[in-house]
């Protein structure tokens, strides 16, 4: 038997990289959101808000991710009373929701390695609650959530392969079918090869994140190049606000 793959194989690895780029996308678009929300949440002056995200965050960091991504495929629907929920749907929630979980105390701890000198100079410049942390705070914080946020996606990325299990034909899934479709010998070398290609796949896909992140990183870094304490913008204004009195 020939041990190079046919381009069919290839064809059907293409198919199940698609799906697997979009569920990465999707849970990583819902794991964002609720880091920002629930690592805000954790620092907040209302006692009810501080109680609920650190349940939610201590809940999915606590359960297995695929003891949660079976349950958003086949227990959350009966709940509900859908017959056919989109696999995808439910598979990028379960990641979303393990990913907010990490990501909301990346988030929390970020914010607090702002200096607090920061927060009273955004309040003496009588920007409310909601400025400060979009002009001052978080832009600051971005310095510090990026390296782990960077690590968290490519650990979703990796988690991807659990939505195999489900039967969402991403990568891990069709190589798996191919494998074992008897059109491949199992003891064959492109058994191997068929393998090797979805490491390197795995791999190519984890550079471009970190390469991703870390031009953000710098893209950050440079914008406060020269400021130790914060964005050099604030400080001249608290000054300005003290040189008037």
């Amino acid at each position: 038997m020939d041990p190079l793959l046919p381009s069919y194989y290839y064809e059907r690895l293409l198919e199940g990289l698609w799906i697997t780029l979009q569920v990465l996308g999707y849970a990583w678009l819902i794991g964002v959101g609720l880091s920002l929300v629930l690592g805000i949440a954790r620092l907040s002056s209302n006692r009810t808000a501080r109680t609920v995200s650190l349940v939610w965050i201590e809940f999915t960091r606590g359960i297995s991710s695929i003891v949660l991504l079976f349950w958003m495929a086949y227990a959350l629907p009966i709940l509900l009373g859908v017959d056919q929920p989109s696999l995808l749907l439910m598979a990028s929630i379960a990641l979303g929701l393990n990913m907010g979980g990490y990501g909301g105390e990346i988030v929390r701890g970020a914010i607090q390695s702002v200096p607090r000198g920061q927060t009273e100079a955004s309040i003496a410049l009588n920007l409310s609650e909601g400025k400060r942390l979009r002009y001052v705070i978080l832009p600051q914080a971005m310095r510090v959530i990026l390296p782990p946020m960077g690590n968290l996606t490519i650990e979703i990325l990796k988690g991807t392969a659990l939505v195999s299990l489900i039967s969402l034909s991403d990568l891990a899934f069709e190589a798996t079918k191919l494998r074992t479709s008897g059109r491949l010998n199992p003891d064959a070398p492109g058994a191997a090869l068929l393998f090797f290609n979805l490491l390197l796949i795995y791999f190519v896909l984890a550079q471009i994140i970190n390469g991703i992140f870390r031009f953000a990183e710098w893209r950050v870094n440079s914008r406060y190049q020269g400021s130790t304490d914060g964005p050099v913008e604030v400080d001249e204004a608290l000054a300005v606000v003290e040189a008037k009195g």
